[in-house]
């Protein structure tokens, strides 16, 4: 992996690949440098995704510079600048620009396989009506990565479960049929880190599938230093519990069950870290003890929790 202070994708030529018509990949972003590397995994696939949304919420002109070099190339790449903040919104802004049939999303900070485009949509062709999750493996500083799902086991969620949240954002891919009966991802400020969460859990409560298949990998950049992670997991927690919170509203029982659980085993795997000196367990431990208890709260304290979809939602952008 090249230094991502390093690279540059304008110095990188592509030779033309086959195009997914079916496809778009969208990615949201703040217009990291990470970013190109992101952008030349994908050009360096098999396969090449139909449209490439890219949602700019940064204020970086090289990021109009790389996708017009991609482009150049023969990718259809989309720049969508943003006001807005926030990944769920990032998200949702590409998703009302999507014209394909499918859209997987990934992340600046994700590096996909050579195959990804290609696996994953023979999976959406051969599953329409399912979601389809992969792998994420860690690259980067691997003793602190976060959002790392290295399981080698295929499964299917069908409903939801006590010890899962399946979906994994950076790695996903769904038809768009399916993105208008779940609608868009819940920008509430309560879920702003667990909003793969919360749309998952509504995709599986409404009878949408979700598939973990293990071939379609990413690698997820570790860029954060110690302190960054910290306050990463800080919010991990918060928004965890603002997640829970906005269902207890609603006294979903599975949600019940989740945050007994999670507030009984938070303090438990904070002991444990500290006594076998595991920084990281110790660290999540502490972060879930003290912060998702007043992200439950803040989710309590929301006006609303229902199916939120405006009316004409992603009709009205893709079409009009």
């Amino acid at each position: 992996m090249q230094d991502d202070k390093q690279f540059q994708l304008s110095a990188i030529s592509f030779e033309t690949r086959p195009i997914k018509s079916e496809i778009a990949v969208l990615i949201p972003t703040l217009g990291r440098d990470l970013l190109q590397q992101s952008l030349a995994h994908i050009a360096r696939g098999s396969l090449w995704p139909g449209q490439l949304v890219v949602v700019d919420q940064g204020t970086n002109p090289a990021v109009r510079d790389w996708l017009a070099h991609l482009r150049a190339a023969g990718i259809a790449a989309d720049h969508v600048p943003s006001t807005q903040r926030g990944r769920a919104a990032g998200i949702n802004r590409g998703l009302e620009q999507v014209r394909t049939r499918f859209v997987a999303i990934t992340d600046d900070d994700c590096f996909v396989d050579a195959r990804w485009m290609e696996l994953m949509t023979q999976r959406l062709l051969d599953s329409p009506d399912r979601i389809i999750t992969g792998r994420v493996e860690a690259a980067g500083d691997e003793e602190g990565a976060l959002s790392i799902v290295t399981s080698r086991i295929h499964k299917v969620y069908t409903r939801p479960e006590l010890r899962a949240q399946p979906l994994i954002g950076g790695n996903m891919g769904i038809a768009m049929a399916n993105v208008a009966r779940i609608g868009p991802f819940d920008e509430h400020p309560s879920v702003h880190s667990a909003e793969d969460s919360d749309w998952g859990y509504r995709a599986l409560r409404l009878g949408i599938p979700i598939v973990y298949d293990p071939d379609i990998v990413v690698d997820h950049y570790s860029w954060r230093n110690p302190g960054q992670r910290s306050e990463r997991l800080r919010h991990y927690a918060l928004t965890q519990g603002g997640f829970y919170g906005k269902y207890l509203l609603n006294g979903d029982s599975m949600i019940l069950l989740q945050t007994l659980r999670d507030l009984v085993r938070a303090p438990l795997r904070w002991v444990r870290g500290i006594l076998r000196r595991d920084a990281d367990v110790a660290a999540s431990g502490r972060a879930d003890t003290l912060y998702m208890l007043p992200g439950i709260l803040a989710g309590l304290r929301r006006r609303h929790s229902g199916r939120e979809i405006p009316p004409g939602w992603l009709t009205e952008h893709r079409h009009g």
